[in-house]
């Protein structure tokens, strides 16, 4: 029974973290770090590798299962499967929608996480500020950035791979945002994965999807080993950095936008490329705002802020009871 429990938890985690990231903004890393999976999510990982060999040599498959912490990668991988499904049919009609409510709701929930991460640095000082401040100038560069055109070059689809799981694994940053900044959300989760592959069974679809993800993979394997290192020798700085990368990239999440660019998808519909943040005020003098409107929605909006921020308690209170049994 505590095993099938666990087992549970660790779906229901992944799910969440496979939401996240099908949504430009929101972190995957972020819900794996308030979960309380975060770093045992880098150190099974990571010991993919020399580990790994010499415990499939000395003790076969049983092992090799055990060094890689192979229960915990499996459940949490398999719900995040399923979340990404989710997340791909069921937050594009919410994002399109109710998109005021939606962006409120995570931004709420990322000015909680980052206060839950920054708690864990025990002493702040010149470095750890330092770090703060970097973190939070880097994601915020990154979300004023100009989306590229993309490219469907297998290589550059590889090398897409390679830095949106990095970007998964940095709470702050989002891989699906990555994504979009290379100019490549657009093909690879709905032209590739939920109409080449889902839909249509496309051959073509399922090798670019497969570049992708071996793409994924040579990240994750080196990125990995990067920021567990990062843990091990310099925590505080790592942690301060990291609250820095959610604070930064609140701008991103911001609810009020004013778009500034649109595309048409393949499908024909029209999609938002490129917005920036605007306020409430300012928000309601928009004409032609396309997707967004000029309707502020002040209330519903604060309300569902609110939601997201104590939302997070609800998770990290969630996680830190279920730690023992992952």
């Amino acid at each position: 029974m505590k095993t099938t429990r666990t087992h549970l938890v660790l779906t229901l985690k992944g799910a969440a973290m496979g939401i996240a990231e099908t949504i430009p903004g929101v972190s995957g890393g972020t819900i794996a770090f308030i979960t309380g999976i975060y770093e045992r999510l880098l150190q099974s990982i990571g010991s993919f590798g020399p580990v790994a060999w010499q415990a499939w040599r000395t003790a076969g498959f049983r092992g090799l299962w055990a060094a890689i912490d192979g229960n915990f990668l499996l459940f949490l991988f398999g719900g995040m499967g399923l979340g990404i499904l989710a997340g791909i049919f069921g937050m594009s009609y919410l994002l399109t929608t109710f998109p005021l409510q939606v962006w409120g709701f995570f931004f709420g929930l990322i000015v909680a996480s980052a206060w839950f991460v920054g708690r864990e640095v025990p002493h702040w000082n010149k470095a750890t500020i330092v770090a703060l401040v970097l973190g939070t100038v880097v994601a915020y560069g990154v979300t004023v950035a100009a989306p590229a055109q993309g490219s469907e070059s297998l290589l550059y689809v590889f090398g897409c791979g390679v830095v949106a799981i990095s970007a998964l694994m940095l709470p702050g940053l989002s891989g699906s945002f990555m994504l979009l900044l290379l100019g490549m959300y657009q093909f690879i989760l709905h032209q590739t994965l939920k109409e080449g592959v889902l839909e249509q069974h496309d051959p073509g679809a399922v090798v670019v999807l497969g570049v992708f993800g071996l793409g994924c993979l040579v990240g994750v394997l080196t990125f990995a080993r990067v920021l567990s290192w990062l843990f091990a020798h310099y925590r505080d700085l790592t942690m301060a950095g990291l609250t820095g990368f959610m604070i930064g990239s609140l701008n991103k999440v911001w609810p009020w936008q004013q778009v500034l660019e649109t595309r048409m998808n393949s499908k024909g519909a029209e999609q938002v490329l490129f917005s920036k943040s605007v306020g409430p005020g300012n928000f309601a003098t928009l004409n032609d705002n396309f997707l967004y409107g000029n309707d502020p929605q002040l209330l519903s909006v604060l309300v569902v802020m609110l939601v997201g921020f104590g939302f997070i308690f609800v998770i990290e209170r969630f996680g830190a009871s279920s730690a023992a049994t992952n």
